[in-house]
């Protein structure tokens, strides 16, 4: 039996995030949809979730004020009962402030619901504060490592010595790179970092969103990187952010997005894919369980197998998450 929530706990969970679903979606999501029974559902661990509370006294970096979808509390509260009707057992918060002291704002507010399982904070490697800073957050469980935009210096960070160093740190505390949204000369640099520090291991966020690149120098770059990337087990991807505009629509058809899906997996396999929400950035597409049901379908059609790495057991090597309840897998 395939992994399904039923029609009416997936209509109550649309309804929590206030959005309205296009006419496509009832096709997605059949009325006589099976709940599946606790041999067959397939736990998940939501490899990617944003946290922040704009109506702090300080407010927030980001989203912007005038982003209505995005600026307002986005906290494990509103979350849950969105993932719960899912499946979603555990959750990983990934940054989304670069204020220092935001590291620690997002380590107390999980530590207070079990649902997040792990945090991926905000500190700049190859700056003075990167090596006290990581040692503070690091005696916390809860965090996994850092993200880092990786591509918008060309480069030239990698070049700096102590910018290698600090992520030499990094894997030696055995902690993750999450490496932000892709483009061209983000892939170059993950390769770089792979053959500089073999013993990192390394997030691409949001691969199915770069589109591959047409004009011949970047497309030989992209296609040099994942030539290269393909043998690299430390380089994981999240295939997240699957959900495209296409003339002003949103597709909701799998098999719109399965050539994509396709190219993604022939290059990094079945162990190095992650699932991610992106929640509440989602809500700027379609709410979660849209991309959701795609992704699901997807990886159960590669056998149940294929579908518990996708959705669990590959974040556990990869981001060695914190278990807190007996729903959340770890073997």
């Amino acid at each position: 039996m395939k992994h399904e929530i039923s029609r009416r706990k997936f209509l109550g969970a649309i309804a929590l995030t206030g959005a309205t679903l296009p006419a496509a979606l009832p096709r997605l999501w059949a009325a006589d949809s099976p709940v599946p029974t606790a041999a067959d559902a397939i736990p998940v661990i939501d490899a990617h979730i944003h946290l922040y509370d704009p109506s702090r006294p300080q407010g927030v970096p980001w989203p912007p004020q005038d982003n209505e979808k995005l600026y307002q509390p986005s906290l494990p509260s509103r979350y849950r009962p969105i993932a719960q009707p899912l499946g979603i057992v555990g959750a990983i918060e990934i940054e989304c402030s670069n204020w220092l002291e935001d590291n620690q704002w997002v380590l107390d507010v999980s530590a207070k619901d079990d649902i997040m399982v792990g945090t991926v904070g905000h500190l700049e490697p190859g700056t003075p504060e990167f090596r006290p800073s990581l040692d503070r957050f690091r005696k916390n469980r809860l965090f996994c490592g850092i993200r880092y935009g990786l591509g918008r210096q060309s480069g030239k960070e990698l070049d700096r010595p102590e910018f290698v160093s600090d992520l030499k740190a990094l894997a030696d505390a055995d902690l993750v790179l999450d490496t932000a949204n892709p483009s061209v000369a983000l892939l170059a640099d993950v390769v770089r970092v792979s053959e500089l520090i073999p013993n990192l291991r390394i997030v691409i966020d949001h691969l199915p969103q770069l589109v591959p690149p047409t004009e011949p120098a970047a497309r030989a770059s992209y296609a040099a990187s994942l030539k290269a990337l393909r043998d690299r087990p430390q380089v994981y991807v999240k295939v997240s952010e699957v959900l495209r505009r296409v003339n002003g629509q949103i597709p909701t058809d799998l098999d719109f997005y399965r050539p994509r899906l396709d190219d993604i997996l022939e290059v990094f396999g079945i162990d190095r894919v992650l699932y991610g929400s992106d929640w509440p950035n989602s809500d700027q597409w379609l709410p979660v369980p849209v991309a959701f049901k795609l992704v699901q379908d997807y990886f159960q059609g590669k056998g149940r197998e294929a579908a518990e790495k996708y959705f669990w057991r590959n974040s556990v090597k990869c981001y060695k998450w914190v278990k807190r309840t007996s729903q959340q897998p770890q073997s």
